[in-house]
């Protein structure tokens, strides 16, 4: 590939400014709304909130090779990419943020530091003892890089991880094992990404698994939740939640989900920290010198994605 040059198209200047100094690479920012260079060969989608237009002309490109995700998830690109152009994501750079929010979470909701705060506003001392986060069994599910962090967040912690991934290995359990681990721990940690697999994948019968009292926290994908089956579970008082991401998202006004009980609530930014561009380019950059040099590409979503 020497002495080629690959043109990529990116959605902002900090793209350019990242992905232009790597040498054979040709970074040119573009408007989603409008037509795409015919001449690219990589594309970068922005990070969130653009249109399915862009799905469409990016299908269209005639000399397209690779679509390269700024997030860990793929899941607006699987089944919309032609044949012979690969898809990759930017595994490894949201985790760290990613799992900070899943800890800062359940730590809020143990030591009840939301309502603390509300008994500050209403200049209210409340002294009372909390539960704790040391000592729980928490069950992540998810065994790629954002679960692994959150395993060495929680160790760190004296909570006791267990891991789940699509298939058994050393130190991580089957998807297949699910049922009989749900209701041997105090939490569940969503870490998957959106496939066929996994969406929907906590319905009613995965959250009636779930112990008394459990904490179901979402940092995957609204879809991968049965949005009913948790508002059932809320409503009832039977489990508590934290959910980043909802079915459906944004979540609109009067939906259900923003007065139910036992409910912490964000709105999508586990990953949304400083930072998060550069480690996310980065991830690309170093993709994009791969693919100059005739490499294998990494973070590739294959079937088992």
């Amino acid at each position: 590939m020497s002495g080629v040059t690959i043109t990529v198209l990116v959605p902002d200047d900090h793209g350019v400014a990242a992905l232009g100094v790597v040498p054979g690479v040709r970074a040119v920012r573009y408007d989603s709304e409008r037509e795409l260079p015919d001449d690219a060969e990589v594309l970068v989608p922005p990070f969130l909130g653009y249109p399915d237009a862009l799905l469409d002309r990016a299908a269209a490109l005639p000399k397209l090779r690779l679509v390269h995700t700024l997030t860990a998830g793929a899941e607006r690109w699987i089944g919309r990419v032609s044949d012979g152009v690969d898809l990759a994501v930017s595994r490894g750079a949201h985790g760290g943020s990613t799992s900070e929010w899943a800890m800062a979470v359940l730590l809020s909701i143990y030591r009840e530091l939301r309502e603390f705060d509300h008994d500050h506003r209403a200049g209210v001392w409340r002294h009372h003892q909390t539960d704790t986060l040391q000592g729980k069994r928490i069950l992540v599910i998810g065994a790629g890089d954002l679960g692994r962090r959150m395993r060495r967040k929680l160790e760190a912690f004296d909570a006791e991880a267990t891991l789940v991934g699509s298939t058994a290995r050393d130190g991580v359990h089957g998807v297949d094992e699910l049922p009989a681990l749900l209701g041997e721990h105090d939490a569940v940690v969503l870490m998957v990404p959106l496939t066929d697999g996994t969406r929907g994948m906590v319905d009613a019968a995965f959250l009636s698994s779930m112990r008394d009292g459990a904490v179901l926290v979402n940092a995957a994908r609204g879809p991968v939740v049965h949005t009913d089956a948790l508002l059932a579970e809320l409503e009832a008082g039977r489990l508590r939640a934290a959910l980043d991401v909802t079915d459906p998202e944004p979540l609109p006004d009067g939906h259900p989900l923003w007065t139910a009980p036992g409910l912490l609530l964000t709105p999508h930014v586990a990953g949304s920290v400083r930072g998060q561009r550069d480690r996310a380019y980065g991830i690309v950059a170093a993709n994009l010198r791969r693919l100059v040099a005739g490499e294998i590409l990494r973070n590739l979503v294959t079937g088992d994605y």
